[in-house]
């Protein structure tokens, strides 16, 4: 089937499948994230290998292009990734088949006669928030800017929104009115609700005390063989300039010229008006309406004839007549409180009124609503005074200027952070607390190049602004053994214990395998440990994204009935054994609502399929061959390229 358990729960692939159909596009920031960064400075495959799709080729050379970005983006929420973890997730398997897709798509559509138009890539390009300005609005100046800052041509950009279009628009429609009948959802649903209970025991690496302390050789060695651990991720200083809102404040006080503008402008909107509440009831004939008019009221003449009245609340005239016509806001508007006036000619028949509250605004002057119009006047002039110094600093930026010169020029302060992790922690003073504005810049910080120029970040669009560039530079590496010394012998006896307690829980687990109960296994081990405990949980609970369910809950339902299972404790504290003793099967049909949940959820993961399955029949119907050296080249030079080790084999 779709294999719907196995995708919620999650495979290694799906954990990054988002970032890599990122990968698919030319830059990250077409979903939002721009950060600059130097995409060339590593090495490409050559020979010319690609892979060919319709009258289009997909170059190695641009899979490789692709997983790297798609690579520096993952390091800049994951400072500590290594490109052998990435490579481990099936990145590039992932960026190539989702490229292969792409283009097939794309060719496919041009075969049907779909032609993508420059006013639809203009529009998804003016809808991408990283080319808009201070007030929301795309600026073209924005837009040259981030092309040049990430070293790439608006021709390939339009090339990749084109791609994206044609694709949507061939392959969407096959997952319309994806739908599973009850007799597929039931066993889903019902599998939610099943409940597992088992007996686990922990074998602690504090069980085994060490007959003597670790020598320095000891532990210089373990040190060595476990410096990930220890590793201390890159940190950054930042120098940045606050650039507020305020700044403005005298430029963008409005004139009394400006002030008489807006007012007599919306003139409208400040004279004297009347709004009434009213109660409209329409009936088929005019003869049906002169009988009901005299009714003691509409809502009892609406009763007589087995309908409702329509009610409006505080209604003006002009509005009543939009929604009805203006004889009847004529004749509304001219009742008495309480009056039945009618019957109306209306579009649907014929109408009955009756006027309710009546409220009375008084005209407003100038005087009275002058301090409003003045603050709404200067709040959008210090926006657009904001949004043209944001352009024209980073204009400079773009001609050379350096952040000093910047800084010199508009008269700004300047701050320097300590050097800090991406998270804001600072390792040398545990108590130093970054301000709320510094987060985003050490977003926008970690994902620059130590020589990249300065950006101007936003910090609260419309209202505040930091010119921003990356000062030192600490190298992720772990700290002098001498610093963490007493940690990491802790760390060492744990190691040495959690090997002895390896050693007795595969004994225990033998044991127990082979039928001898769990407690006698235990007390036959030959040393003090804790008792035996009894777990239980649901699977619905392995779904919960408020909270991480404990291994040892989820190990459960990987398990056989009646088996036995070991596994270790994070940290090395030990390991557990774990006996499955019951499972107790649910029934969704016994649950209301769940499974009609159950099947919206499903039906996505259905609509998805349709839509691969329709991906690949065009691929086949296109005639299009993956190439199964392209993983292995392309990964080789990732490896190649990011300086890791040599796969082993």
């Amino acid at each position: 089937m779709i294999g719907f358990i196995r995708r919620i729960i999650g495979s290694k692939f799906g954990a990054v499948f988002a970032l890599l159909f990122l990968a698919t596009v030319a830059f990250a920031f077409i979903a939002g994230d721009v950060t600059s960064g130097n995409y060339g400075s590593f090495n490409l495959i050559g020979g010319g290998t690609s892979t060919k799709i319709g009258s289009e080729s997909l170059p190695d050379t641009e899979v490789q292009s692709r997983v790297q970005r798609a690579f520096e983006q993952q390091r800049r929420e994951n400072p500590g990734m290594k490109i052998d973890d990435f490579l481990k997730l099936g990145a590039v398997e992932g960026v190539y088949g989702q490229l292969v897709t792409a283009l097939s798509l794309e060719e496919f559509a041009r075969k049907q006669g779909i032609h993508i138009s420059k006013r639809m890539i203009d529009a998804e390009i003016a809808n991408i928030p990283a080319f808009q300005d201070a007030t929301g609005k795309f600026s073209q100046s924005t837009f040259h800017q981030m092309l040049t800052s990430q070293g790439v041509s608006e021709d390939a950009l339009r090339k990749d929104i084109a791609q994206q279009i044609s694709g949507r628009i061939v392959a969407t429609p096959a997952s319309f009115g994806a739908r599973m009948t009850d007799s597929l959802v039931l066993p889903y649903a019902s599998l939610l609700l099943e409940a597992r209970e088992g007996r686990i025991a922990a074998i602690p690496s504090t069980a085994f005390p060490p007959a003597a302390a670790p020598t320095d050789a000891q532990l210089a060695d373990f040190y060595k063989r476990n410096a990930g651990r220890y590793t201390i991720p890159e940190r950054r200083s930042l120098r940045y300039a606050i650039v507020d809102a305020s700044r403005f404040d005298t430029a963008a006080t409005p004139t009394e010229s400006e002030i008489a503008s807006y007012y007599a402008s919306r003139k409208a909107e400040f004279a004297a008006r009347e709004t009434r509440d009213i109660q409209q009831l329409i009936l088929p004939t005019e003869s049906a309406a002169k009988a009901a008019a005299g009714s003691v009221s509409l809502a009892a003449a609406a009763k007589a004839n087995g309908l409702e009245a329509l009610t409006l609340k505080a209604v003006s005239k002009a509005d009543y007549a939009k929604s009805a016509s203006a004889a009847a806001a004529d004749a509304a508007f001219a009742a008495p409180q309480g009056k039945i006036v009618g019957p109306v000619k209306l579009a649907l028949g014929w109408a009955l009124i009756q006027t309710g509250a009546i409220q009375t605004i008084a005209e407003k002057p100038l005087a009275s609503v002058k301090p409003q119009i003045i603050a709404m006047l200067k709040a959008q002039k210090r926006a657009a005074l904001l949004s043209d110094f944001v352009a024209k600093a980073e204009d400079s930026i773009a001609n050379g200027a350096t952040f000093d010169e910047v800084v010199k020029d508009n008269g700004l302060a300047t701050a320097t952070t300590p050097a800090l992790l991406a998270t804001g922690q600072n390792i040398n003073d545990p108590a130093y607390q970054p301000s709320a504005e510094i987060a985003p810049m050490l977003k926008a910080a970690f994902g620059m190049e130590a020589d990249d120029d300065p950006q101007m970040v936003p910090i609260a669009q419309a209202e505040r602004y930091a010119l921003v560039r990356v000062g030192d530079i600490v190298a992720a590496a772990p700290p002098p053994l001498a610093q963490v010394r007493p940690i990491v012998a802790q760390q060492y006896l744990l190691n040495q214990g959690a090997a002895k307690a390896q050693v007795l829980a595969q004994k225990i687990q033998a044991d127990v395998a082979k039928g001898m109960p769990l407690d006698k296994a235990l007390a036959q081990a030959g040393v003090p440990l804790p008792p035996v405990q009894t777990i239980e949980g649901r699977r619905a609970d392995l779904l919960r994204q408020d909270q991480r369910v404990p291994a040892h809950i989820s190990i459960l339902f990987a398990m056989a009935p009646s088996s036995v299972k070991m596994m270790p404790i994070p940290n090395d504290q030990g390991s557990f054994v774990i006996q499955l003793n019951a499972i107790k099967q649910g029934d969704a049909a016994k649950v209301p609502g769940l499974v009609d949940t159950v099947r919206t959820e499903l039906s996505g993961l259905v609509g998805n399929e349709y839509t691969e399955q329709f991906a690949r029949a065009a691929e086949r119907e296109l005639g299009v061959k993956r190439n199964a050296a392209t993983v292995v080249n392309v990964t080789k030079a990732l490896r190649d390229a990011n300086g890791s080790a040599p796969a082993q084999p």
